[in-house]
């Protein structure tokens, strides 16, 4: 098989693979968001959360993974929107913020 076949093929591998573990991710930050607005009788509306950010970091162990922040908004009264975030560092949820709430998960 030529290269550049082999490398088209590597490439669409590459992308299908991030798009999975994109969605995975996202799932992970909804349900924590919905987990957090559960326990502390918060509304979350729109049931979702939206990408804020995406970059490179380590974890505790040094390996280099995807810290991605997931953005979603909430209501403490059912009149207002507030904005908290998800932070996931790879698979697993490191923070949790809703306004002045900073809530740090796992450490």
């Amino acid at each position: 098989m030529p290269t550049f076949e082999l490398f088209i093929i590597a490439v669409l591998g590459l992308i299908a693979w991030f798009w999975l573990d994109t969605l995975r991710a996202r799932e992970a930050g909804i349900s924590a968001a919905r987990q957090l607005c559960d326990k502390r009788n918060l509304q979350l509306l729109d049931d979702t959360v939206a990408s804020e950010s995406l970059r490179l970091a380590r974890d505790d162990e040094g390996r280099v993974v995807l810290r991605r922040v997931y953005g979603f908004e909430f209501s403490d009264n059912g009149n207002n929107r507030r904005h908290g975030s998800v932070t996931l560092l790879g698979k697993r949820v490191v923070m949790l913020d809703v306004s002045e709430n900073v809530l740090e998960l796992v450490r």
